[in-house]
């Protein structure tokens, strides 16, 4: 099976991107199915309906996030009866949405985790913990599992990969939107890269225009933050996994850059 998982998409540039580019990835790779981070979808910020739709419409299977999941209110409205979209499963129990889920492909069961990092982000439940116990209780109904960590910082992206090998078929990092040239494949058959990058504007800072950025830095007073234009970088990894054991078998990264 051949998995396509896409870099945090930004704002309307980076669903432009997704819908004049994926479908030939897809048909270039003998994509099976496509998980996208889909947090920054609305304004650079946020998920709402008509973006989230959009998304699904053009070929993305299942809609990971992050921290921003909740920076539109009306993602409250569809979160729960939305099975194809996850928020980080290390919130809070009573927290709208789910963290993880099974979907079915050609007879085979594939369980999708979105967990967010604790270092330099929000202090939510352990990643480790919680990891092991949705692995435990998918495993006797998935051979594949992937899991896109979105966390800050690389250490402990690649201490949550070395902890689960060999028990998840991939894990990714996603949130930084810089992509890292570490893919491997680890001792036990888990698929790892730190970081898989950003689907958005290339001449920016994270998606951003630069100019308020930089500003930001060197007055630290407020500025206001709108997604850039120009060019636009796809980002992603495919990742090609046995079914008969979930194992990986290679994973690639793949880098575009795409003018409208």
């Amino acid at each position: 099976m051949r998995i396509l998982m896409i870099g945090d998409i930004v704002g309307n540039p980076g669903r432009k991107c997704i819908r004049d580019l994926l479908p030939k990835i897809k048909e270039n790779y003998n994509i099976d199915f496509t998980i996208a981070n889909c947090e920054n979808l609305a304004g650079g910020k946020g998920i709402n309906k008509k973006v989230i739709n959009n998304i699904f419409t053009y070929g993305v299977d299942v809609a990971t996030s992050g921290n921003h999941i909740w920076d539109k209110k009306e993602i409250f409205d569809f979160i729960d009866s939305e099975t194809r979209i996850l928020r980080p499963a290390n919130y809070p129990v009573k927290t709208p949405g789910r963290g993880y889920h099974i979907f079915e492909l050609n007879g085979n069961n594939i369980g999708i985790i979105n967990l967010s990092g604790r270092v330099f982000m929000s202090d939510l439940d352990c990643p480790f913990q919680k990891a092991s116990t949705i692995i435990e209780e998918l495993r006797s109904q998935c051979k594949i599992i992937l899991l896109d960590f979105h966390a800050e910082a690389t250490s402990e992206k690649m201490a949550l990969g070395r902890y689960l090998d060999g028990k998840a078929s991939a894990i990714v990092g996603t949130h930084t939107h810089v992509q890292t040239s570490d893919e491997r494949i680890f001792e036990n058959g888990t698929g790892y890269i730190t970081d898989i990058g950003m689907t958005g504007p290339y001449e920016s800072i994270l998606g951003v225009e630069s100019e308020p950025v930089i500003n930001n830095f060197l007055t630290q007073l407020p500025e206001r933050f709108e997604v850039a234009s120009g060019k636009v970088q796809f980002n992603g990894v495919v990742i090609e996994i046995e079914e008969a054991d979930g194992k990986c078998k290679d994973i690639e990264r793949i880098q575009d850059l795409h003018e409208f």
